[in-house]
Parts: C-alpha cells; sequence; structure tokens
C-alpha cells in the first residue's frame, strides 16, 4: 500500500514538474511573444477590458512583451462609460499578468502602473447590460479582465459641476476593484471646483458604487502644509432615491481666500466650524442643514462705514478692528436663513450680538448693538438712544429689515433724531468734518 503511495506521489509530482516545464515553455515561446504583440491579441484585450470596465469600446497603442509576465504600451483611450468611469486616457502603461487567472477564466492583472492619465467620472443610472451571444467552447476561456490594481502618479480625476469641468489635478491616484465598481484613493494635487478656491488635496477617499456614492474621507487645505485643514464625509444615493448627506469641518482656515474678491483687503482671520447638509437630492430648493462659525485673530480693516465711523467720531482706531470674538450658528431650509447667537466684539470698543432671518433675499432681525462711553462722545445725550447699560457697554437694539441687496436699519433715523434736538451738537459735527476736509485738501496737520 505504501508502495503504490509513493509511486502515486512520484507520478503527482513528475506531472507537476512536466506542466511547470510546459507553462514555461509556452510563456517565454517567441511565438506567444509574437501573439501578444498582433493585432489579434490586441483586439482580444480592447474587447475584454471594455467589458470588465464598463466601456462600449477602448483602444490600446501597439502592445510589447517587456518579460515574461509584464506587457507594456504607450496609451489606453475609452469613452462614454456606462457606469463610474465615464472615459479613461492614459499613458505609459506597465502591466504584470497573472497566469493563475487563467484557471478561474480571467485575463487577471494583478498590478497595473501608469505615468499619467485623465479619469472623468459620474453618478450613474444602473441598467442590465446585454450579454452577447459566446460560442460552445467559449466556457474554457477566459471571459473578463481583472485589474487588482491600478496606480499612477500623475493623473486628473474630473467630473462636470454646474456645467463646468470640476476635479482633483495632478493627483497620485490608486483604483482598485469593489465588486463590479471601483474605489478611488487621491493624494495629493489641487481640488479645482466652481463656487470654491483652489485648495491642496491631502488624501481622498471615495467609491461609486449603482446604488450609492460615498465619500469615506477627504481632507483639503489651502496649502497642504499649514495647520489648516477642510475634513468632509458625504453619501449621495443614487437611483429612485436621490437623498444627500454632508458632514464637514474647517479648522484654521483663512477666510480670505473664500471671500469675493472686493472683501479680501477688508476682512482677515482663521474660520472654525462644522457643517451639516442634506436633501432630498442635491438641489438647492430641497436642501436643508446647520452648523456654526468661529473665527479666530479676526480683522475688519478701512471698509468705508468705519471709515465714516471714524471721521465722525474723530476716533481712528474705528477704521481698523481687532476682533476678540467672532462667532454664530445658522441653520437652513430653503429657502429661509436663520443665523442666530450672534457675537462680534473688540473688547473695549464695542460688541454685537443677536439674530437675524433671509427668506428670499428679504432680510429681517434684530441685533443688540453695545459701545463703550468713550466711543459715544460724539453724540449728544447718547443714552437717549443707548439707554440700557450692561458691563462695559451702553446698549441699544437695532432692527434691520428691507433686502441683502439694499439693508435697512432703525438706528441711523434715532441718532438723525438726537441731532435734531440738539443744533449745537449738529453743528459742532458740522465744523469738525470741515475742519478735516481742509487737513486732507491743504496738507495741514
Amino acid at each position: 500500500m505504501r508502495r503504490k503511495q509513493l509511486i502515486y506521489s512520484a507520478a503527482v509530482a513528475i506531472f507537476f514538474l512536466i506542466a511547470v516545464g510546459i507553462g514555461a515553455a509556452v510563456f517565454y515561446s517567441p511565438l506567444l511573444t509574437h501573439y501578444i504583440e498582433g493585432d489579434a491579441f490586441r483586439a482580444a484585450m480592447e474587447k475584454e477590458t471594455a467589458k470588465g470596465l464598463h466601456f462600449p469600446e477602448c483602444r490600446y497603442s501597439p502592445i510589447r512583451r517587456a518579460s515574461a509576465f509584464t506587457a507594456q504600451t504607450e496609451s489606453f483611450e475609452a469613452q462614454n462609460g456606462v457606469k463610474a468611469m465615464k472615459s479613461l486616457d492614459a499613458h505609459g502603461i506597465t502591466a504584470t499578468f497573472d497566469p493563475l487567472g487563467v484557471f478561474v477564466r480571467q485575463w487577471r492583472f494583478t498590478d497595473m502602473r501608469v505615468q499619467s492619465g485623465d479619469v472623468e467620472i459620474q453618478i450613474y443610472k444602473a441598467n442590465p447590460e446585454a450579454v452577447a451571444p459566446k460560442p460552445w467552447f467559449a466556457i474554457f476561456l477566459p471571459n473578463r479582465v481583472y485589474l487588482k490594481r491600478i496606480e499612477t502618479p500623475q493623473a486628473n480625476v474630473t467630473w462636470r459641476f454646474r456645467g463646468e469641468q470640476a476635479g482633483f489635478f495632478g493627483t497620485q491616484l490608486l483604483i482598485t476593484p469593489h465588486g463590479p465598481d471601483f474605489e478611488y484613493f487621491a493624494t495629493g494635487g489641487r481640488l479645482k471646483m466652481a463656487l470654491l478656491p483652489d485648495l491642496d488635496l491631502r488624501r481622498a477617499h471615495l467609491l461609486i458604487t449603482k446604488t450609492l456614492l460615498t465619500l469615506y474621507d477627504i481632507d483639503l487645505a489651502s496649502n497642504s502644509s499649514s495647520a489648516e485643514s477642510i475634513h468632509a464625509q458625504a453619501n449621495a444615493s443614487i437611483g429612485k432615491d436621490k437623498s444627500v448627506d454632508l458632514r464637514a469641518n474647517v479648522d484654521h482656515v483663512p477666510i480670505r481666500s473664500w471671500l469675493p474678491a472686493e472683501w479680501k483687503e477688508h476682512l482677515a482671520g482663521y474660520a472654525f466650524g462644522d457643517l451639516h447638509w442634506a436633501g432630498q437630492d442635491p438641489k438647492l430648493e430641497s436642501s436643508s442643514g446647520e452648523g456654526s462659525l468661529r473665527v479666530s485673530n479676526g480683522r475688519i480693516d478701512n471698509l468705508p462705514v468705519l471709515e465714516k465711523l471714524a471721521e465722525l467720531s474723530q476716533k481712528k482706531s474705528f477704521e481698523h478692528l481687532a476682533l476678540s470674538d467672532c462667532s454664530l450658528r445658522f441653520g437652513w431650509k430653503y429657502p429661509r436663513i436663520d443665523i442666530e447667537n450672534i457675537a462680534i466684539e473688540e473688547r473695549g470698543k464695542f460688541r454685537i450680538e443677536g439674530e437675524m432671518s433671509i427668506e428670499q433675499r428679504r432680510l429681517r432681525g434684530t441685533i443688540r448693538l453695545g459701545l463703550t462711553r468713550e466711543y459715544l462722545d460724539w453724540l449728544p445725550n447718547p443714552e437717549e438712544v443707548f439707554s440700557r447699560e450692561q458691563g462695559d457697554y451702553l446698549w441699544t437694539n437695532v432692527h434691520l429689515s428691507g433686502t441683502i441687496d439694499d439693508p435697512r436699519q432703525d438706528l441711523s433715523s434715532r441718532i438723525i433724531e438726537l441731532f435734531k434736538q440738539s443744533p449745537g451738537a449738529y453743528l459742532r459735527l458740522l465744523f469738525r468734518q470741515f475742519e478735516e476736509w481742509l487737513k486732507k485738501g491743504f496738507g495741514g496737520d
């Protein structure tokens, strides 16, 4: 019995060695090299790759065999994808073939490296793909291309947003399979997208399936070497359910890069806060959310309204405000935005508290304005308007109205009424402004 087992084991070992020898002879055969580098093999690979990546068709440039299990090609192009990838344009491709994949009916590539490439991704609607009839012997042949890993040090991953191209540019990209779909891991490069300033990408992890777009993690900054961070996670459903849920937080982000050009020279500081945005679909009209914002080291410089206030009060320090407190909370359910817990202060000068709302551009709200006596000495009888004293400030309520394009408040009319009641104070203010005008006009000190 033992002798039979030894003979059987020896036979298996000999068969294995013969198989390995035949396999080695086949894989190192010049005939196989000629076949791999020929048009027939390239056409077969184009067909199977297009099917594996869900493109109607694709094109390889001529394929060269670099070693027994490695092949190279200069370029790969595919358009009009029906799933996550809409288009793919890759250059300088090197792929490593796994021959064991043949036994599970796969053209399996364990590693694919790309010198550079462009990938356009999309949210897609799942549709059954047509299955073409196959000959009877197809059951013995590989029936799909399997890519275990695609990596490139220089890629552009783009999509359409508000009718414009958006995406990660110049990023290091890793693509791995996730069932019939793909996961994307990106590091480095820049994010360019409408409504946002250009941002450095530290990392991103994204999955798009037939039912869900999942942003596991993204970390952005205007300068990746700085202490700032914009961090987000999101889910967006695909198909009949189109709901969106986004959570983000910002840490030490310079506000100037996010401001309109006309405000950049006037405002500065670092933003901290969080945001939760949800909706039945990605449209603004169906969205709601909430969040908070705090600005540290906030500065307000040379705003026309502050320059006018400095001129009236003869307090040049009003032209430059260094905020010791600047924070608020906000929430919205389209079309209404509520801003509350407003707190803006430069200690020893002023403080603003209150809340306001904006609905279809209409402005409503009440803020409480507090000023120290030093900064109210230009007003006659300031206690008639700033009637409540608390802490270091004299306070008054200011009622907001109008629209965001034409905001209105009731404080100005009450101050004007004070000057009507005190003509002498009005004349002193008038002469003070006239004196200032003369100094500016004739260079006086």
